[in-house]
């Protein structure tokens, strides 16, 4: 059964062509791969492939080995699925060979430095010189606006990630260690129908809340203190991202006065958010809150990424390289105040642009009135 979907990511993606010199791209990345032909299967580390793409302007090839062939065959029928017995590396030039071509476009951000020195070695071999040709972000840039499918599906998969936290957070008490949480997650991600998580859990309380991507520990949670949980789960492929920072009885002053801070940029930040906005303008509502407020050394990251097939993908919300907004973008908004030895605030809500502004797809709003 032929898939309109697919058929039109590989009809633009020929288009694009036209624009550069290759005449045949290479398709590795997993995000990327699975966004043209629908092959589900995983790259399970760096060095390891379960297949990659050849697109001409005529031919789409799945290249797997005998591993994935029937799922190939299954999940990809607009590809003709080849499966390689040798090794990629020297298949791929009388692959390269058939198909005519004399310019490679390959990914320049997934393929290593010793796979391409492999090929390039190999495809000297062939009877016709073919050039390599490094592209960036060309796939990458068609996956940044989503699709009316693939918004339902990231949406499915913050409900799910909200029916998850719904469960965890009552069950919050002194004296649990953040891998207890952190496990529970994961535990409650899968009996919901979870492909798995979209990235690994943070559950940092106390001091460890000021490290941004801190890694669960031993360490029990303890009251009035900020508990930070980034948290996300991957739905039929597509993910979610969403941070809460909780307490367990009400804080002291100064991370009141940070929680209301770190909201109030929050919000500064979605008013931002909209088509035709710089991706710059949104991070610079949000990072002026902050700083204004005499925290501004304490807010490191971005305020924000895309999501999709990938955790951090395009477009980014940060104070650099400004992109204009588009509708059907789906991007994070989460500033957050790190003190270190002492803890930290992020709020994160997911959201996607439409024409009128934001609709925020994080539909928990576990949030806290600290007014003084």
């Amino acid at each position: 059964m032929r898939r309109p979907a697919y058929q039109n990511r590989v009809t633009k993606l020929r288009e694009k062509l036209a624009g550069i010199p290759s005449d045949t791209l290479w398709i590795m990345r997993p995000e990327n791969r699975r966004y043209l032909s629908g092959f589900k299967a995983l790259d399970t580390q760096i060095d390891e492939s379960s297949g990659s793409l050849l697109i001409t302007e005529k031919d789409a090839l799945l290249v797997t080995d005998s591993r994935y062939t029937t799922e190939a065959e299954k999940q990809a029928p607009d590809f003709e699925v080849m499966t390689h017995k040798k090794g990629l590396q020297e298949s791929l030039p009388a692959i390269l060979a058939r198909l005519g071509t004399k310019d490679l476009g390959f990914e320049e951000d997934f393929v290593t430095w010793s796979l391409f020195r492999e090929l390039k070695k190999n495809l000297k071999k062939s009877s016709s010189p073919i050039r390599l040709t490094p592209i960036k972000g060309l796939v990458d840039k068609m996956r940044e606006i989503k699709e009316e499918s693939e918004i339902k599906a990231i949406e499915a998969s913050a409900d799910l990630m909200t029916e998850i936290l719904s469960e965890v957070i009552p069950t919050l008490k002194p004296g649990r260690t953040e891998k207890e949480i952190a496990w529970q997650i994961e535990g409650l991600a899968h009996e919901g129908g979870a492909d798995g998580l979209a990235f690994a859990s943070i559950v940092a309380s106390g001091p460890n809340g000021a490290l941004p991507h801190a890694v669960p520990t031993d360490r029990k949670i303890r009251g009035k203190e900020p508990i930070i949980m980034d948290v996300g789960v991957k739905l039929d492929g597509y993910c979610c991202d969403m941070t809460r920072t909780l307490f367990l009885g009400t804080p002291g002053p100064k991370f009141r006065k940070i929680y209301r801070i770190v909201f109030e940029a929050q919000q500064r930040g979605l008013e931002r958010v909209l088509a035709g906005v710089k991706s710059t303008d949104p991070d610079t509502s949000a990072r002026d809150v902050i700083k204004n407020a005499g925290f501004g050394e304490y807010f490191g990251h971005s305020l924000g990424h895309g999501v999709g097939l990938a955790t951090h993908e395009g477009p980014r919300l940060s104070p650099e390289k400004p992109v204009k907004l588009e509708q059907g973008m789906v991007v994070t908004v989460e500033p957050g105040i790190y003190i270190p030895g002492k803890g930290g605030v992020r709020l994160e809500e997911l959201v996607v642009i439409e024409k009128q502004g934001p609709r925020i797809l994080t539909k928990d709003r576990h949030y806290y009135d600290f007014t003084d």
